[in-house]
């Protein structure tokens, strides 16, 4: 019976290692499978992760509001806003906004900004050829310092569209172990 006992734990102990890693698989894969459901779905307010290549050909029949919100990630130690609240633009024409970011304490740290669009079926019409989101920031003790985002709108984004809303998110990023942690967006 001991034996019959000792198949038994075995199995059940089996069991639930095999449970335990085809969850911890499940969630590594569900980053990667949000990604491709937003974009077969046209949804999700991703921007480009680089800079965009595009030719100016304004449409000055028509202005759209682009707003700005910033946010830090909850506890980081960052001052984060943008230097206008909304600007008034047309279709096919460059502009750029500034934002402002400060580290708030008094050691060197990296931050990352990651960026979102609202509606985010407009983002593949949000074109940036300049923005500090593309890469890692490094910041001195307590420094502070405006930051570009040079951007276009694609002339064929739909005629309801009136408003988008470009959001940024401040995170810091800490070195931990001598290895320095990734942007959670992987931008």
């Amino acid at each position: 019976m001991s034996k019959q006992k000792h198949l038994v734990r075995f199995g059940l102990t089996t069991q639930l290692f095999v449970l335990v890693a085809a969850m911890f698989g499940f969630g590594f894969a569900l980053v990667p499978l949000y990604d491709v459901f937003c974009q077969i779905l046209g949804i999700g307010g991703k921007t480009a992760a680089q800079a965009a290549e595009v030719v100016e050909a304004p449409d000055l029949n028509r202005e759209i509001v682009v707003e700005f919100v910033t946010t830090v990630n909850e506890g980081a130690p960052w001052e984060f806003s943008a230097g206008v609240a909304e600007m008034r633009v047309h279709p096919g024409k460059l502009y750029q906004a500034t934002f402002f970011a400060r580290n708030l304490i008094g050691q060197p740290q990296d931050g990352q900004a990651v960026p979102s669009v609202a509606p985010g079926q407009v983002a593949k019409y949000f074109r940036k050829t300049e923005c500090f989101c593309f890469e890692r920031q490094s910041f001195s003790a307590n420094e502070g310092r405006d930051m570009p985002v040079v951007f276009i709108l694609d002339p064929e984004i739909p005629r309801h569209i009136d408003r988008i809303t470009l959001s940024y998110t401040f995170f810091a990023l800490e070195t931990l172990a001598g290895a320095v942690t990734k942007n959670p967006s992987g931008i």
